[in-house]
């Protein structure tokens, strides 16, 4: 499949999300690393995005709860190229109503190529990067040919069929 050029700019689009047991440590990792991501354009969902802004100090976009659509809201922005990368500290312990759209998240982090941050230490080796801080052309899979497969709609769906199965065409 031929892949496509998307070019993340200097200043990313970072969406930070954390399930409910991982928050403080959230929290804790963007204190730590305020500095580096006040210049970039920062999302979060539910309670998480406002306390982010009022213990970092800079605007945060807030979006919905992840089991309010929030999971869902992100990954419509990654599908959309409004999200460069995500910072997800989920709890593999925990089970949680709204798995579907956890895993609905991240697929689409992977279908758009996207980098994903999973706990602390892969976010610092992902903060810390010389890439951060300059562009960087993110390839992507051209989806033209999939968008344009053909799908055998059964002739009960199909018009020409149906004038064809009719005797008119």
């Amino acid at each position: 499949m031929a892949t496509q050029k998307i070019v993340m700019r200097p200043d990313k689009k970072i969406a930070l999300v954390a399930h409910d047991n991982k928050k403080r440590d959230l929290l804790e990792w963007a204190k730590f690393n305020r500095n580096l991501l006040a210049h970039h354009d920062v999302y979060a969902t539910g309670t998480t995005g406002v306390t982010l802004e009022r213990e970092l100090g800079f605007h945060i976009n807030r979006l919905q709860s992840g089991p309010l659509g929030g999971d869902q809201q992100i990954g419509a922005k990654i599908v959309g190229n409004e999200i460069d990368f995500l910072i997800f500290f989920w709890d593999p312990l925990e089970p949680m109503p709204h798995d579907p759209d956890v895993k609905a998240l991240l697929r689409m982090a992977v279908v758009w190529n996207i980098p994903i941050a999973c706990n602390r230490a892969s976010a610092d080796f992902m903060i810390s990067s010389p890439l951060m801080d300059g562009e960087y052309d993110r390839l992507v899979p051209d989806y033209e040919e999939y968008r344009a497969r053909k799908i055998d709609w059964g002739a009960s769906l199909d018009p020409a069929a149906n004038r064809s199965a009719e005797g008119e065409a």
